[in-house]
């Protein structure tokens, strides 16, 4: 995640969260997410409890949170305006997902990727997270949608870029959640794209349906929704 821009407190208040997150998920591990306290993860990390509840509001936000959000909107956006959204929602997300996990250092994996694979595994073995998750992914849902259709949108088109967002992310969502019961041993881009594949068709809607454009292909959409939500299912 590129931290280009950022101002000095900022680039503080992420480098805070992310210390202290790794020490969550680490007594995490070692205890158990129901037996572990926010108490003992401000001790761990040398804080005190509220600077821990000011940057991650529940003990669910210390699994949930990545901050990944707005860099999804920003890229999305970025992309050719004319691309069939599901390409464009789908390429990004596989992208995105690449350049945050980074390289290995050897054959150690990236921090990142540890990381995520502990919160994966977390989230698919604790119901209290599985539930919590829901919000996690319905708020990047509106992170895409608002980044594609600005202020004003109009309904039809907002409709439609809400199924799409909502399917790739549902694919994704399948491809994390296998990616994590088989350790991480697969490569994640790789899986997001063949679970968007097998959703979508090949390379995520080749057709010319689910453009933004008037005549966009809502039954492209719309379609690819519904076997996503069946894969998902």
């Amino acid at each position: 995640m590129s931290e280009g821009g950022q101002s000095l407190r900022e680039r503080r208040r992420v480098e805070t969260q992310r210390m202290i997150q790794a020490h969550a998920m680490r007594l995490f591990a070692e205890h158990g997410y129901d037996a572990t306290t926010v108490n003992q993860i401000a001790h761990a990390a040398g804080v005190s409890s509220m600077t821990v509840y000011r940057h991650f509001p529940t003990k669910e936000d210390l699994v949930l949170h990545d901050g990944y959000d707005p860099l999804i909107a920003s890229r999305v956006a970025a992309r050719p305006a004319g691309e069939p959204l599901v390409r464009r929602i789908g390429r990004t997300l596989v992208e995105t997902t690449r350049d945050v996990l980074g390289p290995a250092a050897g054959d150690r994996p990236s921090p990142e990727r540890e990381l995520l694979l502990a919160r994966l595994r977390l989230m698919i073995d604790t119901p209290a997270l599985r539930a919590r998750h829901l919000d996690s992914q319905y708020a990047t849902q509106r992170a895409i949608v608002g980044a594609l259709l600005g202020e004003a949108p109009d309904p039809e088109a907002e409709f439609r870029v809400w199924v799409a967002a909502g399917a790739c992310l549902a694919a994704m969502h399948v491809a994390l959640t296998r990616w994590a019961r088989e350790d991480g041993r697969a490569d994640l881009p790789g899986l997001i794209a063949a679970a968007l594949g097998a959703a979508f068709g090949e390379e995520f809607g080749r057709d010319s349906g689910g453009e933004l454009g008037e005549g966009a292909g809502g039954d492209a959409a719309g379609g690819s929704g519904r076997d996503a939500g069946e894969a998902a299912g």
